[in-house]
């Protein structure tokens, strides 16, 4: 099993320049390429909430805009911001729109890691999380 702490480290860092005044849930996202390239992306949310956008998205699209289209892995961390400030971190897998779109660029064995700053994490393959996916 390979050790994806590294990522899960970098999705937190990412994490850390969401813009999330609406939903008080800070997500950031690191997705490994094949070639070992790292791209990152945190949620960005709007008062017109269609127009937001979620951190596997940002990085996904950061990605495909570089000219990547070949990836191994996607972690993800998300946590809820309280009252304070302080955030508590929860397992959060990617919703249904990040799901589709990472099914146009990765293969269906693209490991999902979930992670949170204890150390703690699960991985699964996209095509577990999405099994009847849209496409060509």
């Amino acid at each position: 099993m390979t050790d994806y702490g590294f990522l899960i480290e970098e999705a937190r860092k990412a994490r850390e320049y969401s813009y999330s005044p609406y939903s008080h849930f800070a997500v950031g996202a690191a997705l490994l390429t094949e070639g070992g390239k790292k791209y990152t992306g945190c949620n960005v949310e709007n008062s017109s909430y269609g127009v937001s956008n979620c951190a596997e998205r940002t990085a996904l699209f950061k990605a495909v805009s570089e000219g990547e289209k070949e990836f191994s892995a996607i972690a993800i961390a998300g946590a809820r911001v309280l009252s304070d400030g302080s955030k508590k971190e929860v397992f959060c897998p990617p919703c249904g729109v990040c799901r589709q779109a990472l099914s146009e660029f990765c293969k269906e064995d693209l490991s999902v890691i979930i992670g949170k700053e204890d150390g703690t994490y699960m991985v699964t393959a996209l095509k577990e999380l999405l099994p009847l996916k849209f496409g060509l």
